[in-house]
């Protein structure tokens, strides 16, 4: 690609997708970017740098997700994604790894203190789970771009409302938002992300789908939500 995706098609925020995808019928975003519309912090100006660094963002997440027959961000057989510094995955190991919120939430900590185990979560369990979390669906926007292609750096926010029962715990209706830094590693001459890192604290989507359970007395080193 010579420049970043540009919103075309059906979605304004995402890289044609009237593609061929591998479930049939192209992702439908209309309801989580109503949310994204009116609960991000920036309105980037069409065109700018930040921009088109959150289409291409919001592009890979489709094709990750949803899977294309063509894939237009990332060459699948020469593409890793690793969470946190903690362990590398192959474009082949992410199958196994459950679904991108399994993914997403991977951790150290030992099994009987996790909240969410993504060890033990399906794909299938996982989505339908956290779409009963966040039945609005859970935004992603840019907050800020530190560097530019072939190494793009950025910030990020992630954000929905506890509006659905997650495990036994009621909703509060509670805004959940999440921030952290990614890493896009391109290669110079296709532009295809090769590459991903992310750092961030999944704590910070964990604790609040449990207010008042018991870890919401104990003293902060016990309880069971840092990476």
């Amino acid at each position: 690609m010579s420049s970043y995706p540009i919103g075309e098609g059906e979605d304004k925020y995402r890289l044609n997708i009237n593609r061929v995808w591998l479930g049939g019928s192209h992702p439908n975003y209309d309801v989580v970017n109503k949310l994204f519309e009116e609960g991000r912090k920036n309105v980037w100006p069409e065109g700018s740098l930040e921009d088109r660094v959150e289409k291409l963002v919001k592009t890979w997440e489709m094709e990750l997700v949803h899977h294309p027959q063509e894939y237009l961000t990332m060459d699948p057989n020469n593409f890793s994604v690793a969470i946190n510094g903690t362990k590398l995955f192959t474009f082949e190991q992410l199958g196994a790894v459950g679904g991108s919120y399994n993914l997403f939430l991977q951790t150290k900590l030992p099994p009987e203190l996790r909240i969410y185990d993504p060890e033990k979560e399906t794909e299938e369990g996982s989505n339908k789970l956290f779409k009963t979390v966040f039945p609005r669906g859970f935004a992603v926007e840019v907050i800020e771009v530190y560097s530019d292609k072939p190494t793009i750096v950025f910030q990020f926010r992630h954000f929905g409302y506890f509006e659905g029962e997650f495990k036994g715990q009621s909703p509060t209706g509670e805004l959940v938002e999440f921030y952290g830094i990614c890493i896009f590693r391109m290669n110079p001459n296709s532009e295809l992300i090769e590459k991903v890192e992310f750092f961030y604290e999944r704590g910070q989507l964990l604790a609040p789908l449990v207010k008042g359970s018991d870890c919401g007395s104990s003293t902060s080193s016990g309880c069971p939500f840092r990476t």
